[in-house]
Parts: C-alpha cells; sequence; structure tokens
C-alpha cells in the first residue's frame, strides 16, 4: 500500500500556532514508523500556515506571496523530517524546483525508488507554481506517484455539513461523495484540488491528527472521520 499523507502546518505547531513543536511532530514521526515498519509506503505534504498566510495581505504580490509560502513548506520538510529520522526512519525531500543541495528535484522515477527502499518521501514546494495550494499540490503528487489514498490530518476530525465553529447544528458526515463535496462546495479541500481527486478517482480520508494515534489508527484501527470515495 502507498499513502500520502497531508499535514497542516499548524497543527503541526502545536498549541503555539507558529514554528514547531517538537512533541508533536515526534509524535507523528514514531506513527509513520509504525505504519513503515507494517509494508506501507508513505510520501508527505505538509502546508505552510505554521510560517506564512500571505493571501491575507494586499500590500505583497500574489506571486511572491505564494513562493514565500512554497518555502515555508520547504522548512516544514526539513525540520519533520530530520525528526523522523531520529526515530529511525529514513527520508528524502523532493521539490519541483531546484534548492541547492538541500532538496532533491522532483521526478516520479526518484519518488518511486525511494518508495521502493523503505524511505518515507516528502513533497515540498508545492507544484512550484503560484495560485496553486498545497492541496492541490498533494492530489497532485499522490496522482503521479499512483498512491492508493490521501490522508487528511487536521485540526478538525471529519467533514460537517457547514463550519461546525459557527453551526452548531453542523453534521459530520462518516462517508461523502467526491461529488457532493464539490456539489455542496464542502471544502475538504480547495476546488482545484477535488476536481483532480474526481476526475482521477484519489479517495481521501479525513481525521483529526490531534486525536491519539490517530494516522495509524486511520489506516489500521477504529477509524474515528470522513472517507471521501469516488
Amino acid at each position: 500500500m502507498r499513502i500520502l499523507l497531508k499535514l497542516s502546518g499548524e497543527a503541526l505547531a502545536g498549541p503555539s500556532k507558529t514554528g514547531f513543536d517538537e512533541p508533536t511532530v515526534r509524535m507523528v514521526a514514531k506513527q509513520i514508523a509504525e505504519i513503515v515498519s507494517k509494508g506501507t509506503q508513505v510520501g508527505v505534504v505538509i502546508g505552510g500556515g505554521n510560517f506564512w498566510r500571505g493571501r491575507s495581505s494586499e500590500n505583497i504580490d500574489r506571486t511572491k506571496a505564494d513562493q514565500i509560502g512554497m518555502l515555508a513548506t520547504v522548512m516544514n520538510a526539513l525540520y519533520v523530517s530530520e525528526i523522523c529520522r531520529s526515530v529511525g526512519l529514513k527520508t528524502d525531500i523532493l521539490t519541483p524546483f531546484t534548492i541547492g543541495a538541500f532538496t532533491d528535484l522532483f521526478s516520479k522515477d526518484k519518488a518511486n525508488a525511494a518508495f521502493e527502499q523503505g524511505h518515507v518521501v516528502f513533497f515540498a514546494g508545492g507544484t512550484g507554481h503560484p495560485y496553486f495550494s498545497t492541496d492541490t499540490g498533494v492530489v497532485l503528487r499522490a496522482v503521479e506517484v499512483e498512491a492508493d489514498q490521501i490522508l487528511l490530518a487536521k485540526s478538525i476530525d471529519g467533514v460537517y455539513t457547514s463550519d461546525p465553529a459557527k453551526d452548531p447544528d453542523a453534521k459530520r458526515y462518516d462517508e461523502v461523495s467526491i461529488d457532493e463535496v464539490i456539489a455542496n462546495n464542502l471544502q475538504v479541500v480547495d476546488m482545484t484540488a477535488s476536481i483532480l481527486a474526481r476526475d482521477n478517482k484519489m479517495p481521501m480520508t479525513v481525521f483529526s491528527l490531534n486525536e491519539e494515534n490517530s494516522i495509524v489508527n486511520t489506516l489500521y484501527g477504529t477509524f474515528n472521520g470522513t472517507r471521501i470515495t469516488v
């Protein structure tokens, strides 16, 4: 089995909501190690929201703001990769643009070779282009490397009919189709990513990173979240 795990930058920041929270990241790394030990190939995409949300600023050109965001995801990948190595994993970081000796340039062949060697592969830098989010980046990479599914680890425990923080009557879906996600604009991932997942039949699973052992349980155990079918 090959999965792509999407982690939000904010989730990795822990209570401080910015930068890194090492206990949180180490918890994630140990779960990834357990999954890899059972033979699952793991790719990881991390958002950059713990460092940068440039789209909220009207004083910076959108292209430049997105480029800063791409670099934020590279910093996150470098850090989480090192924590993964500290728990015994081997890792590779692939980016769609050259960053000296920090990362390797992405290609499907490089990614597949790393997976076959049992490495955890970090896909950083998004798509390499502005106007595309890390949501689109994770679906694109999942399709390219022929992953079996995407795991979306969020601060919320699934997909709801509306924002549960604003609507006390919001209901959580146990399962929902990608067509319904798109039709009702449920904002699991952005619309570009949703359509890409639909067109390429890429299933997704949404769960809370904050629940104990949630990554392992989502893949192998008692699941608490929403499955998005294609």
